[in-house]
């Protein structure tokens, strides 16, 4: 395992069972290059990813603290499916399959992926509840000719999961595009939509690790619910 990650998974080990408390600080830097015996670029590669998925927040030039994880934190920069960000969270999810339909609308084909050689797409719509209450709205469309079978078990629990353990596809990364837009009828129908007007949405192209695009993904969050993180440095 290479050196950063180790550093890494130790610190969010020992975040995830509260032996670093939320808003406690980190050892700096210079103690975490003592402590686990690691360059500074080793230890600046562990920190960031933590910052990438929620775990610590940090400025230039002050020590990292403990985020509270609450919230559902999207990570802008990380490819996970909704069962592993919410793996660590002590928090009750559940996931709803209201629609699972294969589309031979060649029409409607065209306009997603911009393929006229796929014939028979998968059409899945999922409401996702966190405790108790449904803030996301997720409708994912996979092509047939890379995902041939999309049971409904998977559906429910993880599709990622069965696409890489049981379909052996190898899924390599995606584009993400985030916008602000209005409420439609169909928010305010599958989603606890409150007095919001808004919502949050992410829509993202998945490929293979060959490049190969299989999957396109529109979801649609309740605004006050999530943090959308990312890391930038000048």
């Amino acid at each position: 395992m290479n050196k950063y990650l180790q550093v890494y998974n130790n610190l969010k080990e020992k975040i995830e069972n509260d032996e670093i408390l939320i808003n406690q600080p980190l050892p700096s830097e210079n103690e975490l290059m003592s402590i686990f015996n690691v360059s500074r670029d080793t230890v600046r590669k562990a920190l960031e990813k933590l910052v990438n998925e929620g775990y610590i927040k940090k400025a230039r030039g002050k020590v990292a603290i403990v985020c509270k994880r609450e919230n559902y934190k999207f990570p802008f920069q990380k490819l996970a499916s909704f069962k592993e960000l919410n793996s660590s969270l002590k928090r009750k999810t559940e996931t709803h399959v209201e629609n699972l339909e294969i589309i031979f609308n060649t029409e409607k084909i065209l306009s997603i992926f911009n393929d006229d050689k796929e014939k028979e797409i998968y059409d899945l719509l999922r409401i996702r509840k966190i405790n108790g209450e449904k803030v996301i709205i997720e409708r994912d469309y996979f092509k047939r000719s890379m995902v041939p079978n999309l049971p409904l078990r998977a559906c429910k629990d993880s599709v990622y999961e069965y696409l890489e353990k049981e379909q052996k596809i190898q899924i390599g990364y995606a584009t993400k595009e985030i916008f602000i837009t209005d409420a439609t009828p169909s928010d305010i129908k599958y989603m606890d939509i409150k007095k919001y007007n808004m919502v949050v949405v992410v829509e993202s192209y998945t490929y293979t690790k060959d490049g190969m695009l299989f999957q396109y993904t529109q979801s649609r969050h309740r605004p006050d619910h999530f943090r959308f993180i990312g890391y930038a440095q000048r």
